[in-house]
């Protein structure tokens, strides 16, 4: 009988001295493929299912009455409250008129959004299953070993688990890129080029491609690296110096990425004097936000899409403002989104999903740790059990055991996501920002062409931000509380 249940989940492509588990006492190594495949296929339907609903979701053609009522008494506000001398034209259109306009446009890019994603889902599943029974990963590695050996420049040859490592990780690298590389074009240069928000050149999207290929193996390399020396030399407790050597590599990555990587795609200029800076400098001061510095990102080089963000470590803290940002909305209304944006900070947020992240990493290692050694694991991939390289140890056990729970904690993590951005919306309302954050968040939502009447499962499932009917109403609900 085992060996009847053993045949459908053999890889075709196996290494020489893989032994096959051959009893299915041993759920985890004789089952190991079979559960793979079968969750492979359990998320994408489920995903495929809620992935129909916003479908049906994007064709709707009459605009949402709950998001009509909330911006009416936005526009109601702010036609009432007193004009300021010089006010920007944009705020003579009502917004309610504006995203009314944008509707049927936004409900377009957003059918084309959901159709790339199922189809680029379809294709993504079947890669990972085919992949698997082929044997992909047994496969990659002993050619990786063949290369070490035999085809290396000036006759040199590389042996140790490390550089075939490097070697195995450059060809899957490769791999992926090819397979991904239509997809991204098709994205970038049918959808977003249709939509009017891709600005940047098939040259400039290769070149970030080549960068982030270098950046990748320049930084990724010495990382991994480090990271098999630790694993294989650090005995049964490896985790724990895992756990610590991500943690320092994190707060050193959080600290160089924004100061010497982004720079490396896109421009980032110090906001000109005048009353915008002042008024945002008058802000962190206010909330006693150590701002050091104020930049300007050319984010149209790629993009109409906007955003403003912080960084820094202790008191060297900056933020950036995407130049589309500053030609969409009014300075009273970049207040409001920075009070948000400052919210994060001010409220702890910043800090607590950073500690979140080296909680997920301490776990992630421990249980590695526990099936580190389960040799029938890696056989049922088509591995050598008894000499199976960490690399591709991890890589399973991400795949398989960790798959699951990987799942239910990312779903948890948007669900608190959501929760922090209420949080910041509260804060920069208690601000006195509340009106302007709301148009503000209007006008963003309709140049960004936001989807106005999502799907509730969808936007639970997806959604790291609320849906901006929920937020405008949760500020409106708060007013009616603080009067």
């Amino acid at each position: 009988m085992d060996s009847i249940l053993q045949l459908p989940w053999t890889p075709i492509y196996k290494q020489e001295t893989c032994e096959l588990p051959t009893s299915s006492d041993d759920i985890m190594g004789y089952y190991a493929l079979a559960f793979t495949v079968l969750f492979t296929v359990l998320v994408f339907g489920f995903e495929a299912l809620i992935d129909a609903r916003q479908r049906v979701a994007n064709q709707i053609t009459e605009f949402p009455k709950q998001l009509e009522t909330v911006v009416n008494k936005i526009d109601a506000d702010r036609s009432s409250a007193k004009k300021k001398d010089g006010a920007d034209k944009k705020d003579d259109e009502t917004l309610l008129s504006q995203l009314q306009a944008k509707f049927e446009k936004a409900q377009l890019y957003g059918a084309d959004k959901i159709m790339f994603s199922i189809v680029s889902s379809i294709y993504d599943t079947i890669e990972t299953v085919w992949f698997l029974m082929l044997g992909f990963l047994p496969y990659a590695w002993d050619m990786a070993v063949d290369i070490g050996k035999s085809r290396m420049p000036f006759g040199k040859t590389v042996e140790s688990e490390i550089g075939i490592t490097m070697i195995f990780l450059l060809l899957v690298q490769v791999i992926g890129m090819v397979t991904s590389f239509p997809f991204e074009v098709y994205s970038t240069f049918h959808i977003e080029k249709k939509h009017g928000f891709n600005k940047q050149t098939f040259r400039l999207f290769v070149t970030d491609k080549v960068k982030s290929t270098i950046l990748s193996f320049v930084i990724g390399g010495p990382v991994i690296a480090a990271l098999l020396y630790i694993i294989k030399n650090s005995g049964p407790y490896f985790y724990i110096y895992v756990w610590a050597f991500m943690f320092v590599f994190s707060v050193i990555m959080m600290t160089l990425v924004p100061v010497f990587i982004m720079p490396l795609f896109n421009k980032y200029e110090p906001l000109p004097d005048g009353v915008l800076k002042d008024r945002i400098f008058a802000l962190a001061k206010q909330i006693n936000y150590p701002l050091n510095k104020l930049f300007v990102m050319d984010g149209s080089k790629r993009s109409s899409h906007s955003n403003a963000f912080m960084f820094g470590f202790g008191s060297n803290k900056r933020i950036v403002l995407f130049d589309t940002l500053i030609e969409q909305v009014t300075e009273d209304e970049i207040l409001a989104i920075l009070g948000h944006e400052l919210g994060h900070w001010k409220l702890g947020h910043t800090l607590t999903n950073f500690a979140v992240t080296q909680c997920y990493f301490g776990a992630a290692f421990y249980c590695f740790s526990l099936c580190y050694n389960s040799t029938d694991l890696y056989s049922a991939f088509g591995f050598d059990g008894a000499s199976t390289p960490a690399i591709i140890a991890l890589l399973l056990f991400f795949q398989t055991l960790w798959a699951p729970v990987d799942k239910v904690l990312s779903f948890v993590l948007t669900v608190f996501s959501r929760e922090c951005e209420f949080g910041a919306d509260r804060f920069s309302a208690d601000l006195g920002m509340s009106a302007c954050l709301q148009s503000g968040l209007c006008k963003i939502h309709l140049e960004n062409l936001g989807s106005m009447c999502p799907d509730w499962l969808y936007s639970t499932y997806h959604y790291s931000h609320p849906p901006l009917v929920e937020r405008l109403s949760a500020m409106m609900e708060m007013e009616k509380k603080s009067k």
